[in-house]
């Protein structure tokens, strides 16, 4: 199966499903837990009906899922599929996925010479290093990449991204920029926006729009 890009995947119109580096996520309200585990065992039952099986966070007032083809490294139609049958369940007991509150976070490293250092970050954190790009492989951890940056030593070496739904980008901005933040650039938009703190420290805002692969 080959992997779909963020347009392909938009227009499956999944409602409440964002799609973030390698994978669509939700967020299910189930306000008490016993909702929650009957939601779990309900996704658990389509999952092995389709063989394909999702990342579950069972939490008092919520569910949160992730689904990903681990043999392709991203999104494919059995995720859409499988995103498709969880909606149904899901709306069987009277619940719905939301993109509102869902969010993924990478850590980037900006290096003259990632390649010297990209080995100690991998085994501090034990996670697998896959070509300068850590990844930890129980997907626990953020992803950690590396950035080819000047050497000035005043420089900000370690950024957030955060990727969001498209529709969640605007809302966040508001709130830095209320919070004392400031929009550094959006002349990357609508791939990032670049924020920053009232003490400059920088941080991206990040959505598939704009994006040429399917990661």
């Amino acid at each position: 199966m080959t992997k779909l890009d963020g347009r392909q995947i938009a227009a499956e119109r999944l409602d409440g499903w964002v799609y973030v580096p390698a994978g669509l996520q939700t967020s299910i309200e189930t306000k008490d837990f016993s909702t929650g585990l009957a939601l779990v065992n309900a996704i658990g039952e389509v999952a092995e009906q389709q063989n394909h099986h999702p990342d579950l966070t069972l939490r008092y007032p919520a569910v949160d899922i992730r689904l990903s083809s681990h043999d392709e490294g991203g999104v494919t139609i059995r995720d859409v599929r499988l995103a498709r049958a969880i909606s149904s369940v899901a709306s069987g007991l009277g619940l719905h996925p939301s993109a509102d509150q869902v969010s993924r976070l990478e850590w980037a490293l900006d290096s003259p010479a990632h390649a010297s250092v990209s080995p100690f970050w991998a085994a501090v954190f034990g996670v697998r290093d896959d070509d300068g790009e850590l990844t930890d492989p129980a997907d626990r951890l953020p992803v950690v990449w590396f950035q080819r940056s000047g050497e000035e030593p005043d420089r900000q070496r370690w950024h957030p991204d955060l990727w969001l739904d498209p529709s969640q980008v605007q809302p966040r901005i508001d709130a830095a920029v209320a919070a004392g933040g400031t929009l550094v650039s959006d002349a990357d938009a609508p791939a990032f926006w670049v924020l920053a703190d009232p003490e400059g420290n920088r941080m991206c805002l990040c959505t598939w729009l704009d994006r040429n692969s399917a990661d």
